[in-house]
């Protein structure tokens, strides 16, 4: 709570606190907002599952397959069989996906992979692909 000052020129008027004229003229608020004609249903919105998009590695001939797992680990949580497993298959297929998230998390994910690569001189490419 505020301390009270203690002014002695102040009036009564001038330290009553403010009251706010609440009438009950709802209609005319909603009127003024144009959304008088909106009905409870209308309201509402449904909010839709995100689309997903996959995360891919694709295969280089010179990063070293080490440094892909490391990948793994560090940006995707893999445990190291699985990191290994992954890597083999992109080494392999040319490509696989490291996860599946939502557009948001999948691009900031590539985008500390890409960044991480380039900081150790990798030419690795990480990118995303809309899942079916």
């Amino acid at each position: 709570m505020w301390p009270r000052m203690h002014n002695k020129t102040a009036t009564a008027a001038s330290t009553a606190p403010l009251i706010m004229n609440m009438s009950d003229d709802s209609d005319s608020a909603a009127d003024a907002d144009g959304l008088d004609h909106l009905t409870e249903e209308e309201e509402r919105t449904e909010l839709a599952e995100p689309r997903w998009y996959d995360v891919v590695l694709f295969n280089d001939d010179f990063t070293p397959m080490d440094f892909v797992v490391d990948i793994l680990e560090r940006f995707f949580g893999m445990g190291g069989e699985q990191a290994v497993q992954i890597m083999m298959t992109v080494h392999t297929q040319g490509k696989a996906v490291c996860g599946r998230y939502p557009y948001d998390i999948a691009a900031t994910r590539a985008w500390m992979v890409n960044e991480h690569a380039r900081e150790h001189e990798h030419p690795l490419l990480c990118d995303i692909e809309r899942a079916d």
